[in-house]
């Protein structure tokens, strides 16, 4: 390794948390004092995209800096695949102690788990019975600080929560189970008993080993079920509901997909209350996983583990939560589903503190990041060959990741889509940031919710899911102040070309800096179509150069090497 004393990373994730629920990125967001202190300890990122707004895509291409449609992985189905350099397999082949804690949901093949030193997964109602792609039953490591049976008893009632909900869309509810139970509380417990372990030298094989832990929390994604105690921190009344548009989505503006998604999920017909009431539960998710989180912080400082170790805290994606008057997700990619929080905090080893990068990066820029700042891979951007004697690149086919001097080859590295991220290195602010959706299959039309029993509602998403998450071939593309989204597969659509004579899908373009909650779609007014032209431009260029699938060796020198 190129370091003695490379630092540990503590890799925390929540799923489906958006970025306007926190008090730090919105004014409809609540204070979570540990991620309020992380961000005054490092660099907080205003405007973080996932490459993917759905759980596994954005999961995997975390791991491995790529784009799910350079890993293949574009649907909640399709987990890790063979031969991907991903962030495990570096760490645990470059000596550090590798742990998952928490909801996995990336990771399923024997190869891929066996990398884990620990690994404790949990997810959304509870510990994995099987039958569930990227749910994995049983432990490596360490058993359950929390026993088994207490977990599941903690979690009984998120399987029964949509049975006594008094709404099609959505259910939620404030419960009285002893808080050591929620996953939140047993992530934490385990993350901390994991941390004593290894400090008291577990795990270490006689020499100390830095770790590299994996820390993701399954809340505050659905089934929305908090303590009570949480619940009351956050009273429906006090909710500060997004602005809405009631003619969104009937004006002749709005895409088919993102109207088939409204007519299954918007929330017209539920009473303010209960509207009110998703959202407040949601509040207390975040809160709670906000406490556990810095539970887990004390412990490392606590042992002496902080200054050696960075800190990145970011979510797969998000949740409409009252936006656009919906709860979940779907696959469109207004902010509220692909904005998530990024924090990245090592004081100790020189990352700014109190610093915000406002241009737009992508949680694919995480794990070139920590490998930088880890010295395990340069990601250097000089475009000037060194000279006749360097040789050429090393090739990489799957097997050794390795340069003889301890870092990763250069087609890795040219491999991984990502790169380092501004502020907290050396790199350059950047222009804009790209997301996609679906594997090219058919669309989910209007008419084909029209045959799904009513009422709809939330039923109706997971029925209708599979269809939905394949249809066409969606790219987003947002800079500061302009989003834009183009389907090449819905070349030709208009606004009465959908099947039910509204809009097809229609491409989007949202001025951000004058609606800022993406009320208006303006890419059909002739007044914006340079700005179309410009974006659409941006994406293609981004579609050109990530095309690559394994990148040709590039030469290191000039000309040919002697003998």
């Amino acid at each position: 390794m190129p370091s003695d004393n490379p630092p540990n990373v503590l890799f925390i994730m929540a799923d489906q948390m958006k970025w306007s629920i926190l008090r730090m990125y919105s004014e409809i967001g609540i204070e979570t004092p540990t991620l309020e202190r992380l961000a005054d300890q490092g660099v907080r990122f205003e405007t973080a995209i996932t490459p993917h707004p759905l759980c596994v895509p954005a999961r995997t291409s975390v791991m491995t800096a790529r784009y799910p449609h350079s890993t293949g992985c574009r649907r909640n189905e399709t987990l890790m695949p063979d031969g991907e350099a991903h962030a495990f397999r570096i760490w645990k082949e470059a000596g550090f102690v590798t742990a998952l804690i928490g909801k996995n949901h990336c990771f399923d093949r024997a190869e891929d788990l066996d990398l884990f030193d620990v690994r404790c997964e949990i997810s959304h109602r509870g510990l994995p019975a099987g039958g569930y792609a990227g749910e994995n039953v049983g432990n490596t490591g360490m058993e359950w600080v929390v026993p088994e049976e207490r977990i599941n008893a903690g979690h009984v009632d998120r399987e029964t929560l949509r049975e006594h909900s008094q709404s099609p869309r959505i259910a939620y509810a404030a419960t009285d189970h002893d808080e050591s139970t929620y996953g939140s509380a047993v992530i934490a417990t385990q993350v901390e008993s994991f941390l004593d372990r290894y400090a008291s030298g577990d795990w270490q094989d006689g020499g100390r080993k830095p770790f590299a832990l994996w820390t993701s929390f399954p809340d505050p994604h659905e089934p929305f079920e908090a303590p009570q105690r949480y619940a009351d921190m956050f009273p429906p009344g006090e909710v500060k509901l997004p602005p809405q548009r009631d003619d969104e989505y009937a004006d002749g503006t709005s895409p088919e997909r993102n109207r088939v998604l409204a007519a299954m999920m918007r929330q017209d017909d539920d009473a303010e209350e209960h509207r009110r009431g998703v959202i407040s539960i949601y509040q207390a998710m975040t809160r709670f996983v906000d406490d556990s989180i810095g539970r887990i912080v004390e412990r490392l400082e606590s042992l002496g583990l902080r200054d050696n170790t960075v800190i990145v805290f970011t979510a797969d994606h998000g949740d409409f939560m009252g936006e656009h008057g919906m709860a979940v997700k779907g696959g469109v990619f207004y902010d509220c589903l692909v904005r998530v929080p990024l924090i990245v905090s090592w004081p100790g080893g020189g990352v700014p503190q109190g610093e915000v990068e406002s241009s737009p990066v992508n949680t694919i820029d995480v794990l070139p990041t920590l490998l930088k700042l880890q010295g395990l891979a340069e990601f250097d951007e000089s475009e000037d060959l060194p000279g006749v004697a360097s040789g050429p690149e090393e090739h990489f086919d799957g097997g050794n990741i390795w340069r003889s001097d301890g870092r990763l080859k250069r087609t890795v590295e040219r491999r991984m889509q990502g790169a380092p991220l501004p502020t907290v290195t050396g790199a350059p602010a950047r222009r804009a940031a790209f997301s996609e959706y679906g594997t090219g299959g058919p669309p989910f039309t209007m008419r084909m919710l029209e045959n799904l029993p009513k009422p709809w509602g939330y039923h109706t998403i997971i029925e209708s899911l599979w269809g939905r998450e394949a249809e066409g071939r969606r790219k987003m593309v947002r800079t500061q102040r302009w989003k834009y989204v183009h389907d090449p597969m819905a070349a030709g659509a208009t606004l009465t070309s959908g099947s039910d004579g509204g809009p097809g899908d229609v491409d989007e373009l949202y001025d951000l800096e004058i609606d800022p909650w993406e009320l208006h779609n303006l890419a059909h007014l002739p007044e914006h179509a340079d700005v179309v032209s410009e974006l659409r431009l941006m994406l293609a260029g981004w579609m050109v150069e990530t095309e690559d699938f394994v990148p040709v060796p590039l030469p290191r020198q000039i000309g040919r090497a002697p003998g």
